[in-house]
């Protein structure tokens, strides 16, 4: 069995969401709240906003209690997306080559703009 402790970030699925937090299933024995005051640092309308049912997240741990095997989780001071956002420019293998290999030809264009002024 997996020990957590105070801090650790570990990942979890949703598995609940009501008006005051977030249930996340975390491991066969352990499971979490996320409350309503942990989802956010500004105010939270819609906890729907920030995950969906059946969504794995990422989740700092603020409490252990072994005794009944709750965890009380944060997500509000860390990235807790797993699938982060699509890029809108697709990066390439090149990666700036392209560009630094342009530069010396934008720069004497530039130059030669200037010059007829």
């Amino acid at each position: 069995m997996t020990e957590y402790k105070t801090g650790d970030i570990i990942q979890g699925r949703v598995s609940g969401i009501t008006k005051y937090g977030i249930f996340i299933h975390v491991d066969l024995a352990y499971n979490g709240l996320i409350h309503i005051s942990e989802v956010s640092n500004g105010y939270v309308n819609n906890i729907e906003d920030f995950v969906k049912m059946g969504e794995t997240i990422y989740c700092e741990v603020l409490e252990v209690d072994e005794n009944t095997l709750h965890l009380k989780l944060s997500i509000k001071n860390i990235n807790y997306k797993l699938d982060p956002e699509p890029n809108t420019i697709p990066e390439t293998r090149l990666g700036f080559l392209p560009l630094k290999n342009a530069l010396p030809i934008w720069i004497e264009e530039k130059l030669k703009e200037y010059k007829k002024k």
